[in-house]
């Protein structure tokens, strides 16, 4: 690189960059506080280019929510209902039929699947919501159930993790996706997530599911109390698992939002930490093959600026994302597979669709 550099700091970092070493939590540290963001933006793009050229992945999906009845009392979720309360919800075959049929096209390749931690049903309540739907859309993967939501089924049904994960498998299950994450810090889940999986129980469900040989997905909510410090632990511990099984696709960065649409600026991540964190993850999680920018948290335009800062992946067309949009996400709740190519080769890269598990369908 021929960048005159104007954070000293970053010239160790840069070394060990070129030299495909590994960064230390202080490096991040470090990539977290210099004013130099352009240089930090250079080295995830040079990482990324190395990984995957040019390409940049999307795919046609369809956002399912069975239900938004939910045990947990998440500081940070709006989605939520308690039994009974007005708006609380949970659909049985019937409707998750009509729900389907009504927002279908003969694109999607993904059912994108979370829900509420709900005990007034059964675990073969979730059994059956995977069944159902492989019988009904066997060419569609079932990307479904968090590593949080693993842990609760488990729990409600007196089961292990690992029993838990092969029925699912045996149901359709193809991938978990990567929420519950969270941040993997027990600081920050006894304040912010007490009710739900501990950062061990959320990297073993995914461990057992990388054993039972699925590709999975991880996310970190980043944005509220956590410290930098705490972003970049979170980061090495997905790191070190990975160093394991292997058995993460992709990271997803995912921007805090407000309880209401109406909030203002400082209630939300500001686009410097947004394109920070995304360069960051390339940087740091040099194991994993794809960072994921995504457009619902950041919106569209940051998405595209982020395609400069090391992601590799836009995520989708969603069709009806409701969890963001309940907690003050201002985007739009989906958007077609032409604008997505067009937000793609607006930041001079070549759109490929893909399926859940980066197999190429077509490059545009």
């Amino acid at each position: 690189m021929s960048t005159i550099l104007l954070d000293d700091k970053l010239q160790a970092i840069q070394q060990k960059v070129q030299n495909g070493e590994r960064l230390t939590i202080e490096d991040g540290l470090t990539l977290y506080e210099t004013p130099d963001l352009l240089t930090v933006a250079q080295m995830a793009s040079q990482v990324n280019d190395k990984k995957n050229g040019d390409n940049v992945y999307f795919i046609e999906n369809l956002y399912i929510n069975p239900t938004n009845v939910c045990e947990a009392s998440c500081s940070f979720c709006g989605f939520k209902r308690k039994p009974g309360e007005e708006g609380a919800y949970t659909m049985h075959e019937k409707e998750l039929l009509e729900y389907v049929e009504k927002r279908w096209s003969d694109g999607i390749r993904e059912f994108h699947i979370v829900g509420g931690h709900n005990t007034d049903v059964p675990f073969d309540y979730y059994l059956n919501t995977v069944r159902t739907l492989k019988k009904h859309y066997p060419q569609c993967s079932i990307k479904a159930y968090t590593g949080a939501e693993i842990e609760f089924f488990a729990r409600h049904s007196g089961q292990t993790m690992r029993q838990v994960l092969e029925q699912l498998q045996e149901a359709g299950l193809d991938t978990l996706p990567g929420g519950g994450a969270e941040i993997l810090t027990e600081n920050y889940r006894a304040k912010m997530s007490p009710d739900k999986a501990s950062t061990d129980q959320w990297l073993e469900a995914h461990e057992i599911a990388h054993d039972l040989g699925m590709k999975t997905h991880a996310t970190m909510l980043y944005g509220s109390i956590e410290s930098k410090e705490e972003r970049l632990i979170h980061m090495d511990r997905l790191r070190q698992l990975q160093d394991k099984t292997n058995g993460f696709m992709v990271f997803i960065p995912l921007a805090m939002q407000p309880r209401k649409a109406t909030a203002g600026l400082k209630r939300r991540t500001s686009a410097y930490d947004d394109l920070r964190t995304v360069a960051i993850s390339r940087l740091m999680l040099d194991n994993f093959d794809h960072i994921k920018a995504y457009w619902i948290n950041i919106g569209v335009q940051l998405t595209q600026m982020s395609l400069a800062f090391g992601s590799s992946d836009i995520h989708g067309t969603l069709v009806e994302e409701r969890i963001s949009h309940a907690v003050g996400a201002l985007t739009s709740q989906s958007l077609t597979r032409s604008e997505l190519v067009h937000m793609i080769k607006g930041a001079g890269k070549t759109p490929v669709e893909r399926d859940t598990f980066y197999n190429v369908i077509k490059t545009y």
